[in-house]
């Protein structure tokens, strides 16, 4: 089981990625699959094709882990839009 997560790397824009376990206190790294940057496209500083990258805990500021259960909660039925009354179809 992969869990997303958001890596704020150093110096660099934040990275979306899947991680497939976490680490161990004592790993001196991170291995992650799939990077791409948050809206999905491909990161600028790997070449094409890659999967896999590992980072070490010295480039990396935080981690955010993502919550798969409320993101698919919301679904487009779930979202209210926003409607305005008429004034003038009540006066009639």
């Amino acid at each position: 089981m992969s869990v997303r997560v958001i890596l704020h790397v150093l110096n660099e824009e934040s990275v979306l990625a899947e991680l497939d376990k976490f680490p161990d206190p004592q790993d001196n790294c991170i291995v992650v699959h799939n990077p791409r940057k948050k809206d999905g496209k491909p990161l600028n500083m790997l070449v094409d094709g890659v999967k896999t990258v590992i980072y070490p805990w010295t480039r990396i500021t935080y981690v955010e882990v993502l919550d798969e259960a409320a993101e698919a909660s919301v679904s487009s039925d779930s979202i209210v839009g926003f409607f305005r009354e008429d004034s003038r179809s009540r006066q009639g």
